[in-house]
């Protein structure tokens, strides 16, 4: 490491020397990396770049654990922000706390990359920040295979590339500016706002024809790698009306379950994580410039002793951990693994998952709490989060998996669950409430 370190300050000196000048964005650091040769080494500087004209740039980075400037304007997999700008103690909105008050940490109180799409008059619509071109319009709805089927030969605006989306591409859509019509006796969709920008056609689920308000479920190209209810074939889709994400069974009622479609095209890694094991117990994401812990918390907690948990946290050398929100936490689901078939997490097999006993006495993994609100039309009771184990239900007095590893839902923030001894909702969603934390680090942003 030190020739390796010597031969690029002389390098640097070269290009001093013939006029060049070097800058630095940021101090010296001692988080240790592996590199090949399975040495442990400092890290001497986070970046060096010359000053080279903007037709060619030229830069030299030395790889650290924490987000550069380079980095973040080089990562595929950019999480667009929540929309969500209130605050929210255990029901009630509220006004944000102040560092080290109650609820301090949540998701309103952090920015990320703000929401930015072009309507390009085509019928398509371009996301800035992740590079990826949608179709606006929806249409009607259609079986999963047909959805997938049809993206082969599905033309618009000139383009004859488009694909149905994986479950991270869909999600990335999501705004939790929306409100949950789930739970009050909501007859129809006046007044509603949907969990995705208004620049999309959309519609909620027509009662008429024998729809609930909340049936606006939309296909993805990702399926369940085990199944749900008992033995269903499962897609995980996204119901922007309600504002989460299920395994959705192929089938129902012995029919074929319709969903609506938004095909996409571009950056086809997006999604793709790119995790780096930095060997002092943290976990980097160079698709998404996000340092995640590597280890959950110890134990489960309500929601606001898990903002307090990560806000607290002070970790290899970081004090400005954070709980994540919705979306940041859902991009490091696996979606390729699950209890069943790989007897894991859904997650990567660098992060160490707390193994717990389920509702149904199995061997399971947790849901983990999001800093994100999950309001509906009354109150702002319920916060997001996401199951890297089986998102379990009570069907029929039966506990069982009924929206799949990857899953995202929603608990109460606070309360007792033996308040739902056989959970709660169509699908006798499993009531915790006291869930686990991983946090993140995104650079003091």
């Amino acid at each position: 490491m030190k020739k390796k370190t010597l031969l690029l300050l002389i390098f640097i000196l070269i290009l001093a020397g013939c006029g060049y000048q070097t800058t630095s964005d940021s101090t010296a650091t001692q988080i240790p990396n592996s590199i090949s040769n399975n040495e442990t080494e400092v890290i001497v500087q986070d970046s060096v770049q010359t000053d080279t004209p903007a037709s060619e740039p030229t830069t030299i980075v030395v790889q650290n654990t924490e987000p550069t400037s380079e980095s973040i304007e080089s990562i595929s997999f950019k999480i667009v922000d929540t929309g969500q700008t209130s605050c929210y103690e255990n029901e009630n909105s509220t006004a944000c706390s102040a560092i080290d008050g109650d609820f301090y940490g949540q998701d309103a109180q952090y920015e990320g990359n703000s929401p930015d799409y072009t309507d390009n008059g085509d019928g398509t619509i371009t996301d800035n920040v992740t590079g990826l071109m949608w179709q606006q319009d929806p249409g009607d709805k259609m079986t999963f295979d047909q959805a997938s089927d049809g993206a082969d030969s599905f033309e618009l605006a000139g383009y004859d590339d488009w694909r149905l989306p994986t479950i991270k591409e869909l999600y990335s859509l999501i705004l939790f500016s929306g409100l949950d019509p789930s739970g009050p006796d909501v007859s129809d969709s006046s007044g509603l706002t949907p969990f995705i920008d208004d620049i999309f056609m959309f519609e909620y689920g027509n009662p008429q024809d024998g729809d609930r308000i909340i049936d606006s479920q939309f296909a993805t190209s990702t399926k369940y790698v085990s199944t749900t209810m008992k033995g269903d074939e499962t897609m995980f889709g996204v119901n922007f009306a309600d504002g989460r994400i299920k395994g959705y069974g192929l089938s129902l009622h012995n029919k074929e379950k319709t969903f609506f479609t938004l095909y996409v095209r571009g950056n086809p890694d997006y999604g793709v994580n790119d995790f780096i094991d930095n060997n002092d117990g943290t976990i980097s994401d160079n698709a998404t410039g996000l340092l995640w812990t590597q280890s959950n918390s110890s134990e489960g907690m309500n929601w606001s002793e898990a903002l307090s948990y990560c806000e607290t946290l002070d970790y290899s050398g970081i004090d400005e951990w954070r709980l994540p929100d919705a979306k940041e936490l859902q991009s490091i689901v696996d979606y390729t693994r699950s209890p069943d078939t790989t007897q894991s997490a859904a997650i990567d097999p660098m992060f160490y998952t707390t193994s717990i006993i389920n509702e149904a006495g199995q061997v399971d993994y947790p849901v983990f709490w999001s800093s994100t609100t999950h309001a509906n039309v009354i109150k702002g009771a319920n916060a997001a989060y996401v199951s890297f184990g089986r998102a379990m239900g009570n069907m029929n007095g039966t506990w069982m998996d009924v929206h799949g590893a990857g899953a995202q839902r929603s608990d109460p923030k606070a309360g007792s669950a033996d308040r739902w001894p056989n959970g709660h909702g169509p699908q006798g969603d499993a009531i915790r409430i006291d869930n686990f934390a991983r946090c993140v680090y995104s650079g003091g942003n």
